[in-house]
């Protein structure tokens, strides 16, 4: 194959030429195609690509396969596979069965994938090699410098959306679908619109993958690997369109492309771009972010890993324990002594309720527990750093407020009595009852564990103070067990004097609480 040198081409860029005379195309000793109509694209960032009429093509080709690719300049690409006697090679041409304008000179031509073909006799044609120059501007200046400073994919949104604009991009409206790793939520997606003070964001469950606007849209086609988007809507009746298109043709587009953000993962997000200039989007602004793409794909990469482990920090360890780890606390030993109400709040009678319901009832029941005593522990200002087997360890950082921290403990612990009562009553089939620990102290709030396996956690003399009353008052009948610590916030607090606990030197004046429910006896 002959090439030769050509000038430089500043900014994106697409050019088709008609080959002279004959163009044959080999496999080894077989001739895959000959014509004297061949035509050859030149393509920013591309090698040279030949394209032969189809008719010109002298072997055997497939039906249509199920790939797909997506170019923004020359529209959605079929593939076949050539048939050789005995031999088949998967997807080897390609064709653009609607091409887009600017490269309507090819459709209806044939292109051969590199591995399918061994040699191409251009005759008396030489073709040239491109010589990229550099694509800068706005965009791109802000895309190195600037962009890395903005906190929020919102942000970045809109800051996006702007700087297109700065560089003479026409865009009306820009999305961005990013899909997410999260138990109840399946992405995320940002919608900015000229003159809109603010980004739209959506957060869409997983049942969007049913709906049927859904389903029938670009985001599903292009998200599903199924390459992306181009349509001019300023056709009439154009191929392959979605409803949306008329909802943005009414809104005065002119011209729209969707097209694919892979993560490195592999999961395919999709950012979608509506114009508003007469002549639609052009080549070199369009070709520009397609360049962009990735550089794009990885800020929301970013966003969204940050966004993905923060909701795993805080599914697994807590809010505030969570904000904490991604802050920088990960090292062995790291953490803070503090001033905290300590709660443990344990199910009782849990071994007979496994032998009694069964074990899928039983986690049933069990997850039915923890998910009241999370809510109310949450609702009062603590945190819920773990569940130990059938019990939750849960903390009230004082900071400068300790009464608050007792009170909202001694709360929690009335409140949990009394829903799970509630509970008893209104359900026939809910057993659950539970013994309650709380005590006041210092702790050190903060990770242990071995090299390789951290745990946050409280440690200190509190925390252990509060697991014993919970044991002691589930031998003596008692639902809540305080501290004398935690008994001048209380109401209605019968003493116990002394107690002597498990592992701990000396006993610990202790008090029992009372709710309106204990009047109920547990089931």
């Amino acid at each position: 194959m002959n090439v030769r040198a050509s000038p430089k081409i500043n900014g994106y860029g697409i050019s088709i030429e008609r080959l002279d005379g004959r163009v044959a195309i080999y496999r080894d000793d077989v001739l895959l195609a000959e014509s004297t109509n061949a035509k050859v694209m030149y393509e920013t960032r591309l090698p040279p690509a030949i394209y032969v009429p189809r008719e010109d093509v002298r072997v055997v080709l497939s039906a249509e396969t199920d790939l797909q690719t997506f170019c923004p300049f020359k529209g959605t690409a079929t593939y076949h596979d050539v048939i050789l006697g005995e031999e088949r090679l998967a997807n080897a041409v390609w064709a653009y069965e609607d091409s887009l304008p600017e490269s309507k000179e090819i459709q209806g031509h044939i292109g051969f994938m590199p591995g399918s073909y061994t040699d191409i006799d251009l005759g008396g044609n030489e073709l040239r090699e491109v010589q990229d120059g550099n694509i800068s501007g706005p965009l791109i200046d802000w895309l190195m410098r600037g962009a890395g400073t903005l906190e929020t994919p919102e942000a970045f949104t809109k800051a996006l959306a702007e700087n297109m604009l700065e560089h003479g991009i026409a865009i009306q409206r820009l999305s961005i679908l990013v899909w997410s790793l999260h138990p109840l939520i399946a992405g995320k997606h940002y919608i900015w619109d000229k003159g809109a003070d603010e980004i739209s964001t959506n957060v869409p469950t997983y049942e969007i993958h049913d709906h049927p606007a859904f389903i029938n849209s670009p985001l599903r086609h292009v998200s599903n690997g199924l390459g992306g988007i181009r349509q001019r809507l300023t056709d009439d009746n154009p191929r392959h369109s979605f409803p949306i298109m008329e909802d943005l043709r009414a809104k005065g587009a002119t011209d729209y492309v969707a097209m694919p953000l892979p993560f490195s993962d592999g999961r395919i997000n999709v950012l979608t771009l509506t114009c508003d200039h007469p002549e639609g989007f052009t080549t070199e602004n369009l070709g520009l972010v397609f360049e962009c793409s990735s550089v794009i794909a990885r800020y929301y990469e970013v966003f969204t890993q940050r966004e993905n482990a923060q909701s795993l920090l805080e599914t697994y360890v807590g809010k505030r324990t969570g904000a904490r780890v991604l802050g920088g606390d990960i090292r062995r030993g790291d953490g803070d002594d503090i001033d905290a109400a300590i709660m443990f709040c344990d199910l009782r009678n849990s071994t007979r309720l496994e032998e009694d319901l069964g074990r899928t009832a039983y986690i049933t029941l069990l997850n039915e527990f923890f998910e009241t005593v999370s809510g109310i522990v949450h609702a009062n200002g603590g945190e819920v750093l773990k569940f130990i087997g059938d019990a939750v360890l849960a903390v009230f950082p004082a900071g400068d407020q300790p009464a608050s921290a007792r009170k909202n403990a001694q709360r929690s612990a009335i409140e949990i009595v009394e829903r799970l009562a509630e509970l008893r009553i209104s359900e026939t089939d809910h057993r659950c009852d539970c013994s309650i620990g709380i005590a006041f102290g210092r702790v050190t709030y903060g990770n242990v564990g071995s090299r390789e396996r951290l745990d946050f956690t409280v440690i200190g003399q509190a925390a252990n103070i509060a697991a014993r009353l919970g044991e002691f008052g589930k031998a003596h009948g008692h639902r809540i067990v305080v501290s004398e610590d935690i008994e001048p916030i209380c109401v209605d607090a019968q003493p116990l004097g002394p107690v002597k606990l498990h592992n701990v030197s000396r006993p610990v004046i202790s008090f029992a609480l009372k709710a309106a429910s204990d009047a109920v006896q547990a089931s």
